[in-house]
């Protein structure tokens, strides 16, 4: 992983695409959440998780400001990488999830909504967690003028507000978040090789 963040981050075209990939991944999920959301009983941190996740991806978007002015204006596929695992990266990981909810937890409506919710927001955080901090380290070891400090600072608070959560909604929550970690590793190896091989392509 090193070695391709500092292959994006040495090269300013594929660096605006990596950091309008993750401004797209961060909207995306901010979207997710407010479609997960309760016609009525929504609480404030539904809310404040939705609009961090949306200023996250503002403050990604702005930062390609710092190396390509005019790049990566929208979240058209030829500005984002590997596009198309891009896009349904999330949406799979939903879908899966709410899959093996439904099955273990016999859920439907509103009620499997917001379980989906919690789980899938939890696997991203420790993604986020773990990706991040490794972006931040190319980035400082090369004196680059991006940083993501502030978004590991939110991102370590969101994941400690889900496993919260999610110890109010099942004693055995554990078990389930690792079933639900194991998809989302499949999903990340394959938007990894997927960015890799268009790399190689290019």
């Amino acid at each position: 992983m090193h070695n391709l963040l500092q292959h994006l981050v040495n090269d300013n075209e594929l660096h605006s695409k990596w950091l309008n990939t993750l401004s797209f991944m961060e909207n995306a999920g901010a979207r997710k959440i407010s479609l997960c959301e309760h016609p009525s009983k929504v609480d404030l941190l539904q809310l404040k998780h939705a609009a961090e996740e949306h200023r996250h991806a503002y403050y990604l978007k702005k930062q390609i400001g710092k190396i390509s002015p005019k790049s990566c204006v929208t979240y058209t596929n030829d500005e984002l990488l590997a596009a198309k695992a891009t896009r349904y990266y999330l949406d799979i990981l939903d879908v899966k999830t709410s899959r093996y909810l439904k099955t273990h937890f016999e859920l439907s409506g509103y009620a499997l909504k917001h379980a989906a919710y919690l789980f899938v927001t939890y696997a991203i955080e420790v993604r986020a967690d773990e990706l991040y901090p490794q972006y931040q380290k190319v980035l400082t070891q090369n004196k680059h003028k991006v940083m993501v400090k502030s978004i590991i600072a939110e991102e370590e608070g969101h994941l400690e507000e889900m496993i919260l959560q999610l110890q109010n909604f099942h004693k055995d929550w554990e078990q389930h978040a690792h079933a639900i970690l194991l998809m989302e590793q499949s999903l990340f190896t394959e938007w990894i090789t997927a960015i890799k091989t268009e790399l190689k392509d290019a």
